[in-house]
């Protein structure tokens, strides 16, 4: 839709420098032989800039760019508390998680599961998560991208989806099966780069064209005064999206089992910390993460907010004619999801169309360049190698490596097309993962914790987890997903201690971890980071309240 030759070559342009960007940085040395630790770490290289834009790379994705401001579009500011909580989860995550798994020298989170608890469960996790990645995230990622990517370069029917996942899927695929995490790392800073000033690039523009007099600051005045109820962190009970994010619940519930269990425990998410030079730079990595957080929702969730707007103005006063016919299903259902690449395709200009799709695509290859290169690590490391060639070389699970992540992509591909059904695809993300984490949190963070838990405990915690979350979704029990989240954990830790303490209620388990006031010790920088960002996220949640 008015995409010019011009904005085609930038976007060719930005496919080439990327691959070739890829392709480079993870070349092989001379008289180097690419081993496992080069290709699943990186070779232990990655520096505190690399690490935090890599872990914003791969988090924001299509999920969050088009997901997140079609919630915008339908909840309105609220949906930010996953970019703003996710910022404190960060520096929790750095400062209680990243010593203990750096200490252990992990490749993967099973490897943790197997050093804490043993084999048997490391393996049933590993399997789970290489399912959720194929079927949840992977899928997603090139649905919604692919979806994104018809609306703005395509006609906007649909009829070109199944043409740009498999566009995607190939991007992705040139670099990250040859390089690994080494070059999905270091072209992610590259991708960050354009991601972040495509995004507030894309956002000024549409706050310009909200209004007809034009005008940034007008555009805001303007958002704020028309949709001034799209700007409350919590909603109130009786809100029709209160079930999604449930008023207060969100600051001190359900929300921190999504944050921790998705920045703490998500293989794909925690591995380029795993890669860094040392703890120190893994920790600053992760404050500067924790920084571009706070800029995240300008970028996903404002324009939601603008196209709403739009959409909601009354016939006659609209800046441009159309609007409500645009976000109209045939069967009169509003598709929120198509909030951002309408206002790509209505007011971004030619040529720099062409750079704001470039950044739009740059978040979906990173975040499937990461998922690939995770998958492929949890099935090398923890199914192939112990199972089935416990003698493997290094170069034979490098090369397992890339024909996993290529089977993994496949895989995901063939299924992306039946999304095609769900309104908001970022909530159905998050609701359906949440079946499963609360549980996968629960046995994580009490083996990281508390020295008593046994394996026992801890498998049974897992297995039990799942029909209490299902039992706790029940329509008579009458809870929002959210409180279904944190209830869910609650319970999986009870069951894990009570089973535990049966077992031996003096000792400690042999496999315990040993923590003393020096793991936690923290350097200046990282400390003074935390702590405005601490303040700035006070400050937001008080005028926004």
């Amino acid at each position: 839709m008015n995409f010019s030759t011009l904005d085609f070559i930038v976007f060719a342009v930005y496919i080439i420098g990327i691959v070739s960007l890829g392709l480079y940085v993870s070349r092989t040395k001379k008289g180097h032989t690419k081993n496992s630790q080069d290709y699943f770490l990186a070779g232990k290289s990655l520096t505190w800039w690399a690490i935090g834009a890599s872990l914003i790379a791969a988090n924001i994705s299509a999920e969050q760019i088009i997901g997140m401001s079609g919630s915008g579009f339908a909840i309105g500011l609220a949906i930010a508390s996953y970019e703003w909580m996710a910022a404190i989860t960060l520096i929790i995550v750095g400062k209680y998680f990243l010593p203990i798994f750096i200490e252990k020298k992990i490749y993967t989170i099973p490897e943790y599961i197997e050093q804490r608890y043993n084999t048997t469960l490391k393996t049933i996790l590993a399997i789970f998560w290489i399912f959720l990645f194929i079927f949840v995230n992977l899928t997603s990622v090139l649905f919604l991208g692919a979806k994104a990517l018809d609306t703005i370069i395509g006609i906007g029917d649909g009829s070109l989806i199944v043409v740009f996942i498999i566009l995607l899927g190939l991007i992705a695929a040139a670099y990250s099966l040859y390089g690994g995490l080494s070059a999905v790392a270091w072209t992610d800073v590259v991708q960050v780069i354009l991601l972040v000033f495509g995004g507030i690039i894309a956002t000024v523009i549409a706050l310009n064209n909200v209004t007809p007099e034009g005008g940034l600051f007008n555009g805001l005045s303007h958002i704020y005064d028309k949709a001034g109820d799209k700007f409350h962190m919590i909603l109130e009970k009786g809100h029709p999206e209160f079930d999604n994010l449930p008023g207060i619940a969100v600051l001190i519930g359900g929300m921190w089992i999504a944050n921790l269990y998705y920045w703490g425990f998500n293989q794909y998410i925690i591995q380029r910390t795993l890669a860094a030079k040392s703890l120190k730079e893994s920790q600053k990595g992760i404050a500067f993460a924790a920084f571009l957080k706070l800029l995240i929702p300008l970028i996903v969730v404002v324009p939601g907010i603008i196209a709403y707007v739009m959409y909601a103005q009354p016939e006659g006063t609209a800046v441009i004619d159309g609007v409500k016919e645009s976000f109209t299903k045939a069967d009169g259902t509003l598709n929120y999801d198509k909030s951002y690449p309408w206002l790509i395709s209505m007011f971004i200009p030619i040529g720099l169309k062409g750079v704001i799709v470039a950044a739009l695509t740059a978040a979906i290859v990173s975040s499937l360049a990461s998922m690939l290169n995770s998958t492929s690590t949890i099935f090398t490391m923890d199914i192939f190698k112990p199972y089935v060639d416990k003698q493997a070389s290094e170069q034979k699970l490098v090369r397992v490596g890339r024909i996993s992540a290529a089977a993994a992509l496949i895989i995901a591909a063939f299924s992306a097309p039946l999304l095609r059904s769900v309104p908001q695809a970022f909530q159905y993300i998050q609701e359906y993962t949440g079946v499963v984490s609360p549980g996968i949190l629960a046995v994580a963070m009490i083996g990281l914790f508390w020295k008593k838990a046994t394996t026992k405990g801890a498998i049974w915690g897992a297995i039990l987890s799942i029909p209490t979350a299902l039992f706790l979704k029940l329509d008579f029990i009458g809870l929002a997903w959210m409180d279904e989240m944190l209830y869910t954990f609650l319970i999986t830790l009870v069951i894990i201690a009570m089973i535990s303490l049966t077992q031996s209620k003096t000792d400690d388990d042999p496999k315990g971890i040993k923590l003393t006031a020096e793991t936690f010790k923290t350097e200046g920088a990282f400390n003074i980071s935390a702590y405005i960002i601490l303040l700035i996220l006070a400050l937001l949640y008080t005028v926004f309240w």
